[in-house]
């Protein structure tokens, strides 16, 4: 693969831009393996963080997969135009909201509970979640990142002590699950937020939750999904209030 050396303060913009054009030419065929972020940051003479802000900003757009421990891989099927790709991400945005709108509910009184209810061990699940959504955001995997914050979601669920709260969650984890991954790509792709903010305000609801601070937490959590929401409706107007097809 031909490359290029890249000296700017925003290089990872410029190596996704070539990186993007070899898929679009072939040079990275569909289903191809990237090379390994080692070998990209010495291809491009870049540090290793500039090569995963790219690949982060390529597989938001549905041109990669990155496979956790596998690699990265250009998609089998890929966006049939430039901007199809950020469309990829709004698809479903208005069950999403209907979706928030029903977490909002459950998880504000999920969290004013588990305010009042929390034991240490849910207060250790929620920490490693904390941990583990920050290890991904030093590392810049996203993957990693994901999976903590169902689990600190999850968490909040298991501590509000109400089986019957607990199994609505869990009823709806694949829906969450898939929730969480595309509202998490449109917070970084369309709002341009940092994964430190993101990871901040998860800190604040877990502070409330560990002050036993019922109101806050319900009033945190109910704050951190309805900025989520905003993005999501925020998409629905930019395509005129329908769903691209």
């Amino acid at each position: 693969m031909r490359t290029i050396k890249v000296e700017n303060q925003k290089g990872h913009e410029i190596v996704g831009e070539h990186l993007l054009q070899q898929i679009r030419e072939g040079h990275l065929p569909p289903g191809q393996k990237l090379p390994s972020v080692v070998e990209l940051a010495a291809a491009y003479g870049v540090g290793r963080s500039t090569i995963r802000e790219a690949i982060s900003a390529l597989k938001a757009m549905g041109w990669v997969d990155v496979r956790q421990g596998g690699g990265t891989y250009v998609k089998t099927v890929l966006p049939s135009e430039p901007k199809s790709g950020a469309d990829l991400l709004f698809q479903g945005a208005e069950s999403l909201v209907e979706l928030l709108e029903v977490r909002k509910v459950l998880e504000s009184g999920a969290a004013s509970l588990a305010a009042e209810r929390r034991t240490e061990q849910d207060l250790g699940r929620m920490r490693l979640a904390l941990s583990q959504m920050e290890k991904g955001l030093n590392e810049n995997d996203t993957s990693e990142g994901e999976r903590a914050d169902i689990a600190f979601h999850m968490a909040i669920a298991a501590a509000s002590g109400n089986s019957l709260l607990i199994q609505l969650m869990e009823s709806l984890s694949d829906h969450l699950t898939e929730s969480i991954r595309k509202t998490r790509e449109l917070w970084f792709y369309k709002e341009q937020s940092t994964a430190t903010r993101l990871l901040m305000e998860h800190q604040t609801i877990f502070d409330a939750i560990l002050r036993q601070d019922k109101e806050q937490a319900g009033a945190r959590i109910d704050a951190h999904l309805t900025k989520v929401e905003q993005v999501l409706r925020g998409a629905l107007e930019d395509n005129g209030g329908n769903m691209p097809d």
